[in-house]
């Protein structure tokens, strides 16, 4: 079994590192909560997302890695990422993104754990409550907070069957009459991973959940297809 190989100092610098790059930027009860507004429904969140090759691991060069992104129109207290190739490491301090001032939110984190190698990343935390003593969801915040972390798999990028992570979400909070509440949102398809400079081939176009039909939506992921 391989150890999840990230550390928090290291972590933070990845994520700093990460939004130079970019130019953007615990299932646990909480006591002093706000309900989130009314047209956001924590059981059926928007969330957007998508994956692509991140640079090598100076402690793992031999490993391909993956970076993962994704933002909620929610506040989320933990998330599961569900590749259908199995993860050999993972990041296991994963921080939140303000895109405006393209800096990590110092207290919106999680912490993510699994077997390995293995086919699920739990991580449990908080993002999206813009006042993190009172743990409030601010109505008016128009940017999504950009979560992002890593993953590594055996084998080239490019390879088919290409990985294509799946997301689930999760709220879990005390309501205002004091009764614990929780929400499950997804699964959201984040994609093949995007500037691979991967040659196209017959299944460049294929996604674990189809973008077509009653019960989809292809605004869920904004990932690019090759």
């Amino acid at each position: 079994m391989n150890i999840a190989r990230s550390l928090r100092g290291k972590a933070l610098a990845s994520a700093l590192s990460v939004v130079a790059l970019m130019g953007v930027a615990l299932v646990v009860l909480l006591s002093q909560s706000s309900p989130a507004p009314a047209d956001v429904n924590l059981n059926n969140m928007d969330c957007h997302g998508h994956t692509e090759k991140a640079p090598a691991a100076e402690d793992d060069p031999g490993a391909t890695q993956v970076r993962y992104f994704f933002a909620c129109n929610g506040p989320i207290t933990g998330y599961q990422v569900q590749p259908n190739l199995e993860v050999q490491s993972m990041e296991t301090e994963v921080f939140g993104i303000d895109r405006k001032t393209n800096t990590p939110y110092p207290n919106d984190s999680f912490s993510c754990s699994g077997d390995l190698p293995g086919f699920g990343i739990n991580c449990v935390g908080f993002a999206g409550f813009t006042d993190n003593a009172k743990r409030t969801f601010d109505t008016s915040q128009k940017s999504y907070v950009l979560i992002s972390g890593t993953f590594s798999i055996d084998g080239d990028i490019c390879a088919e069957p290409r990985v294509d992570p799946l997301l689930t979400v999760m709220t879990a909070g005390i309501n205002s009459a004091g009764v614990p509440t929780q929400a499950i949102s997804g699964p959201y398809d984040m994609g093949r991973p995007v500037k691979t400079g991967c040659k196209l081939t017959r299944n460049a176009a294929k996604r674990r959940i189809p973008d077509t039909g009653a019960d989809t939506d292809a605004s869920n992921s904004d990932v690019g297809r090759r």
